[in-house]
């Protein structure tokens, strides 16, 4: 074990392409007018160019996985190899993959690049500043935020209740300090000093917009629907009430591009947005999804977390949002992961458990049914580790054999595209079954809020009911008053379990839904249903992953991965 490499060292070692010859895998031309060169290994697409990409019929595969445990899924890492082994049998193929934030990358997660030899390199780069993406939408953000406080300074011609502002500001860090802060406590004249609060970057409702926009005038006209407040009267205000969509969308006309970098195996990959889908909608831009599937044949993309929350969203939101839709799923699992739902502890991990192993599949089972109620066709990934034993195997098999559902042994991680031949093979066979006309969302627009959470909770999670108090009737109320009762819902609860209480694994049945505030994101289009203690500011671990980041003699960087 020993001379194993680490996924740092691995990288370091790739021999990248210029971007350009990338580029030249999907037919892009090596000019200005079609990308902008970030370096020597990443880039920009010109909004100009892909505008006039012609549709094609191309497969569009989401890739998702099972509850997530601290034994590791690795849905980025299948979601690469899965696109390295298109390519290796015959088939051109991008991975679609999010930005990673700064929060996980010093917090806890680390970083998300995907690992082994099925990642995307410039990894150092890519889990750090990028291209400014985040950066960007960071600032057009609190630029918004600015604007509020000024415009209440220089009079209020509005008359904005500053008591009633709903529009928080934003850093890409865990900082659970900046939760709920005090401002404008100066002794300026005009000063009035009001409660306000920070949410992570990826919470942003800028981030949303940014990820759900098909161009850059829709971006405009979706950050002028933002509402930021309520007047004193209780009638919304809207960003364009400021005239902020001008310079927030200035701001993010760069940012908007999507950017493209490379495989291990000199694939090309897109990587753009972050949202995460457990505060968010937990997918990356509609912009790269759509690029990409008029490059290419096959389009491999991800969606966060668990299939109860990255998937769910993913079609229920984005698919809505971009009139798109899977032709297959992919569902990964660990041998490892599904133990730990089955009540082994991870240091016990390594030993064989059939036992653990039967007790834990639910989780697999409840995700699998959960897809088919989409009406796709999915097929299941183990991805492999070591410690896996031939009967662990052989039970996950056979499990998804009595389902009906085709799985994939995947060694990707230690042997890249060629460890995933057999599932990109049972990937294409799914597509190519896939009837179109039988996609259908779990619900419809019509449906009223409430029982669009319901919906979710019973179908989805496994829940009995849903739990809500006065105040957060009268938001719905609101809400739907106001002409939005027609938006998706996106639920914010944690991911790692299909209950509210993260220490409730595998398939739990018969648990309450508890909702705790909700909250209109008029601009992105949805509904955000915040469920249980899950915020949308993250704190830090006890030790987070910054205690062991820095510098080494040679100028590069320990501890991120």
């Amino acid at each position: 074990m020993g001379g194993v490499k680490s996924d740092i060292e691995i990288a370091r070692a790739a021999k990248m392409k210029p971007i350009g010859d990338i580029l030249g895998k999907i037919n892009v031309p090596n000019d200005h007018a079609s990308f902008s060169p970030m370096g020597r290994h990443i880039a920009k697409l010109n909004l100009e160019y892909i505008d006039k990409l012609k549709e094609k019929k191309s497969n569009l595969i989401l890739v998702t996985a099972i509850t997530p445990t601290p034994a590791g899924e690795g849905k980025t890492t299948t979601s690469v190899g899965l696109s390295d082994g298109l390519n290796k049998i015959g088939k051109k193929s991008i991975v679609c993959l999010r930005e990673p934030s700064l929060g996980p990358s010093f917090g806890m997660k680390g970083g998300a690049a995907g690992g082994g030899y099925a990642q995307v390199v410039p990894m150092e780069q890519i889990n750090l500043h990028f291209t400014g993406d985040f950066h960007a939408i960071t600032s057009a953000h609190n630029l918004l935020s600015a604007l509020i406080d000024n415009h209440i300074y220089w009079g209020n011609k509005l008359n904005i209740d500053p008591e009633n502002i709903v529009w928080k500001r934003v850093v890409d860090l865990n900082d659970r300090a900046l939760r709920l802060i005090k401002i404008n406590l100066g002794k300026l004249k005009n000063n009035i000093p009001r409660n306000d609060g920070f949410d992570i970057t990826v919470a942003s409702e800028v981030m949303a917009i940014f990820c759900l926009s098909n161009n850059l005038q829709d971006l405009e006209n979706k950050i002028g629907n933002i509402t930021i407040a309520y007047t004193k009267d209780k009638k919304p205000v809207y960003a364009k009430d400021l005239k902020a969509q001008g310079p927030m969308t200035v701001l993010l006309k760069e940012a908007i591009r999507p950017n493209v970098t490379q495989t291990l195996e000199n694939n090309p990959a897109i990587i753009h947005g972050g949202p995460f889908a457990n505060i968010a909608h937990g997918c990356n831009s509609i912009i790269a999804t759509k690029t990409a599937l008029k490059l290419s044949d096959y389009v491999v993309t991800e969606a966060g977390f668990g299939a109860d929350l990255g998937a769910e969203k993913f079609l229920d939101i984005k698919c809505r949002k971009a009139k798109i839709q899977p032709d297959c799923v992919v569902i990964v699992a660990t041998i490892r992961a599904l133990k730990m739902h089955g009540g082994v502890e991870k240091d016990d991990l390594k030993k064989e458990n059939l036992d653990a192993l039967k007790k834990g599949i639910p989780n697999l089972e409840k995700h699998i049914n959960n897809v088919k109620k989409f009406g796709l066709e999915l097929v299941v990934a183990i991805n492999h580790f070591i410690t896996d034993t031939d009967k662990e195997v052989k039970l996950i098999q056979d499990h998804c054999l009595k389902l009906g559902v085709k799985v994939s042994l995947c060694t990707h991680w230690s042997d890249g595209g060629k460890g995933t031949e057999d599932l990109a093979k049972n990937v294409v066979e799914a597509c190519k079954k896939n009837n179109k006309e039988g996609f259908k969302y779990l619900y419809t627009d019509e449906t009223p809020i409430f029982k669009k959470v319901e919906t979710i909770a019973k179908e989805i999670y496994g829940a009995n009911s849903i739990d809500f108090d006065e105040k957060v009737k009268e938001q719905v109320n609101t809400i739907e008053k106001s002409g939005f009762g027609n938006f998706p819902v996106c639920i914010a609860k944690t991911q790692y379990s299909f209950s509210t209480d993260p220490k409730l694994k595998g398939a739990p049945t018969g648990h309450t839904l508890p909702i705790r505030e909700v909250r209109l994101s008029s601009g992105a289009g949805f509904v955000v249903v915040i469920c249980g203690s899950i915020m949308t500011m993250p704190g830090l671990p006890r030790v987070p992953s910054a205690d062991s980041i820095k510098l080494n003699k040679k100028g590069e960087i320990e501890g991120l991965f």
